[in-house]
């Protein structure tokens, strides 16, 4: 799949839209725009002690939000990225400006994709907020009519990346044994 140019550009910008990812669709906006990340909370009538999964383009980029990696949490990394699943990691440094990302106990959620598209979007937009395309409560949109029939006019762009029936990422938390998988979802992991 090939991203018009214009989609990065208006990511940058703090817009916020609708794109296929590595499981569904997604709603997504820059993780280091605090408007952008409002207007996503807003759009999908969220609570905000909810916290989204960020999209990421290299494991050096949880240093931008002040998650403490170790050889032993990178090499769990490692085996499972880039893929379906979703780490929680502690973020004891976030700077306090991002805030507005809504840490619960100090943790956030991460996942590096495979996609190569994807990829490429974030290369050029920095981390993204990527919770599902579905208000808050409804079932995920598995298509662009259903995003379109959810959220109309209060997003900027649609990406048609066909039908998507898949599931949510798997999430799994980092801690002293290894891992604690917190919802089993695209990839099965046993512990």
């Amino acid at each position: 799949m090939k991203i018009d140019k214009n989609i990065v550009k208006i990511l940058k910008s703090g817009g916020v839209g609708i794109l296929p990812t590595d499981t569904l669709y997604g709603l997504v906006g820059s993780a280091l725009n605090k408007k952008a990340v409002e207007r996503i909370y807003e759009i999908k009538k969220r609570g905000e002690a909810k916290p989204f999964i960020i999209l990421i383009f290299k494991i050096k980029d949880l240093k931008l939000f002040g998650a403490e990696v170790g050889k032993k949490e990178k090499a769990i990394l490692k085996r499972y990225w880039p893929g379906q699943v979703s780490v929680i990691l502690d973020c004891p440094s976030l700077p306090k400006e991002m805030s507005y990302l809504q840490p619960l106990n100090n943790t956030l959620a991460f996942r590096c994709p495979k996609e190569k598209w994807l990829y490429n979007v974030l290369r050029g937009v920095g981390p993204l907020v990527a919770p599902s395309a579905n208000p808050e409560g409804l079932a995920s949109a598995e298509n662009i009519e259903q995003a379109r029939i959810y959220f109309n006019n209060s997003v900027d762009f649609y990406v048609d990346g066909g039908e998507l029936k898949g599931q949510p990422s798997t999430i799994i938390k980092l801690n002293e044994n290894g891992f604690e998988i917190r919802r089993q979802g695209a990839i099965e992991i046993k512990n």
